[in-house]
């Protein structure tokens, strides 16, 4: 198949390529990795009217720490988040994620902010802000907006994006030390997307849960938490017996969707596995 036409612009800075946008409007898509969105365009489920090509754009390929926060530029690729060597648990758990991201030439090519922008609700990155509470920096010839990770996830392939909209940057907040992660997903072949995806983040003080969080992806139309679970973690002891409890309380907690890839009970299954898997790597790290 080949792509019905369309105009081409290369931005090379964000200003222009946020002028472009709102010059172009609904018309016009933002190509960054161009994993997504070329395939739908082969086969003409997307249709735009216009290109815009932010590769170009340096100043959107970076990875630093400020106020608390990591930030994350939106053409940060795959790849660097796996290679990432900082030893803290917020870089091994996004290690962690970045290793289940497709195949090798896709993490390569693919980026964290085209990622998060097309909300696949099976998708790495959505599952892992939307656990860490992340906020979504937006950039429109209006001005910049910061949209939190509750907000920016709608629906399926939907965000709180306008079309006149850059989505410039991610902000995650730093973990403690203390901190323990997991991250554990199921798929039929390796580098499909996930059927379901579990991951964790605890924070452990006199050897109990001080705080827990625990998101799940491929079970909804976007990622969501398992609120009462995470409220029955905490202040108990990480222990492979509440590792398994969690796991049942968290089936419990989700109401999984069900298509032709898997029946919804089926994903109920997979949360409670998934769960436990998650919680084992949190307790073995």
């Amino acid at each position: 198949m080949k792509p019905a036409s369309f105009d081409y612009h290369a931005a090379r800075s964000v200003a222009e390529a946020v002028a472009l946008l709102s010059e172009y409007g609904d018309g016009a898509k933002v190509l960054a990795g161009g994993q997504s969105l070329v395939p739908a365009m082969n086969f003409r489920l997307a249709r735009p009217e216009v290109l815009v090509d932010v590769n170009p754009i340096e100043e959107l390929d970076y990875v630093d720490e400020a106020d608390g926060s990591l930030r994350i530029g939106s053409l940060v690729r795959h790849v660097k988040l796996e290679h990432r060597t900082a030893d803290d648990p917020l870089s091994h758990l996004l290690r962690m994620a970045a290793r289940q991201v497709g195949h090798m030439p896709i993490r390569v090519r693919g980026t964290f902010g085209g990622s998060l922008a097309h909300a696949d609700p099976a998708a790495e990155w959505c599952v892992i802000s939307t656990l860490l509470d992340a906020e979504m920096v937006a950039q429109s010839s209006d001005g910049m907006r910061t949209i939190p990770a509750t907000e920016f996830f709608q629906t399926v392939f939907t965000t709180d994006l306008k079309p006149i909209e850059l989505l410039t940057e991610t902000r995650i907040p730093i973990l403690p030390a203390t901190a323990k992660v997991g991250f554990s997903e199921f798929s039929r072949r390796a580098g499909d997307f996930a059927l379901t995806m579990a991951a964790v983040s605890l924070d452990i003080q006199d050897g109990k849960v001080n705080t827990a969080r625990i998101a799940f992806g491929g079970i909804s139309d976007r990622p969501v938490r398992a609120l009462d679970t995470e409220r029955a973690l905490q202040g108990r002891v990480l222990d492979a017996e509440l590792a398994t409890a969690a796991g049942e309380a968290a089936a419990d907690d989700v109401e999984p969707m069900g298509d032709i890839h898997g029946s919804a009970e089926y994903r109920r299954d997979l949360v409670r596995v998934l769960t436990k898997r998650a919680l084992q790597q949190a307790m073995a790290g």
